[in-house]
């Protein structure tokens, strides 16, 4: 019962065939191999248009060099206050980003609104040459408290920072669980709604370890993506098989049946909670639960082995306190309804 992360769960075996597969080739080294061609077709086929991809080992890697690449160094990225950039990659956007600033918005339910961005506008005391630029937002799809945003939301976002001159940055960590559970294409929930440059997470969702950076407008990049990418140590020199997993993984869409798996296993999850009176913290748009859990349930569920986070230090008057529940593409039903059991008193 490992619901601690779906960063804990393994390898898919369709990416296992692509890494086999390749594991047996020669080709050409840095990128200019044939898998990451394919990649490219596969990509476009993706998005339904043509985008720069550049492939880089992890999300933190994805999410620096994107931000890096359309923000100077003496700019500020707009970010939810709970956002992976902020608060879980050890500044890692701003060492690569040349010391570029993370200002924290407040959100609601992980996830910033075009009132609360107008709103800290308004407010924002700018001393020109003294303050930093405000030069990109970013929204993590799906959201950090697992919510997703709509091609709406989206739109009215992107609307608001291209007004002001800035870009639209998506951590997309999660955004096959996003796709998935949504109901729009991938282009309607990135570059049709304004979003500007991504990066792609395939690790997540049943990859080894593979990461993209996306860029829907070339013109908000401001810096060498490549160079960027090579001088900060992120560039493999065998990076086909990081192409090899994407294409296997994208291929006859496994990517979206892996991770539409992982949410119909959240869904279960939520469901029965709320039947034996647990509170969710959050809506579950996608693949994770914010569950409430009292100190005798906790210890009964570690005892049987289940593995889950519960950092929040902070008790409510009755006792519980919250629990992160992430289900991935290999959560069976097995461990849902067990888990389940254990909760209910079952």
């Amino acid at each position: 019962m490992n619901f601690a992360s779906d960063n804990n769960s393994g390898v898919c075996p369709e990416v296992i065939a692509g890494i086999t597969e390749e594991a047996s080739r020669f080709d050409a080294a840095y990128g200019a191999d044939q898998r990451s061609i394919e990649l490219s077709v596969a990509m476009a086929e993706v998005f339904d248009r043509e985008v720069d991809v550049y492939c880089v080992p992890t999300g933190t890697a994805a999410n620096s060099l994107s931000l890096a690449a359309v923000n100077p160094g003496w700019g500020a990225v707009l970010c939810p206050e709970h956002s992976h950039i902020l608060v879980d990659e050890c500044a890692a956007p701003t060492v690569i980003g040349a010391g570029l600033s993370l200002l924290p918005l407040e959100s609601e339910h992980g996830k910033l609104t075009r009132p609360i961005v107008e709103a800290y506008l308004a407010a924002r005391h700018d001393t020109g040459v003294h303050s930093v630029a405000l030069t990109s937002l970013s929204v993590a799809q799906v959201t950090e408290t697992g919510t997703r945003y709509s091609p709406d939301e989206l739109a009215e976002l992107a609307d608001l920072a291209h007004s002001h001159d800035m870009a639209l940055h998506m951590d997309g960590a999660r955004f096959a669980n996003a796709v998935a559970s949504s109901g729009s294409t991938p282009s309607e929930l990135t570059w049709r709604a304004g979003v500007d440059i991504m990066s792609f997470g395939a690790t997540k969702g049943g990859a080894l370890g593979a990461e993209a950076i996306v860029v829907f407008d070339p013109s908000r990049v401001r810096d060498d993506i490549e160079r960027l990418r090579k001088r900060t140590g992120h560039l493999l020199s065998k990076q086909r098989f990081m192409a090899a997993q994407f294409v296997s993984w994208l291929g006859d869409g496994t990517w979206l049946t892996l991770a539409d798996h992982a949410n119909q296993m959240a869904a279960r999850l939520a469901d029965e909670l709320r039947r034996s009176g647990i509170d969710l913290s959050h809506p579950v748009d996608a693949n994770m639960i914010f569950a409430w859990l009292d100190p005798a349930t906790t210890e009964s569920l570690r005892a049987a082995g289940a593995r889950f986070y519960q950092d929040n230090p902070v008790r409510r008057t009755d006792g519980t306190a919250e629990a992160r529940l992430v289900t991935s593409w290999s959560t069976t039903t097995e461990d849902v309804d067990r888990f389940a059991a254990i909760v209910s008193g079952r």
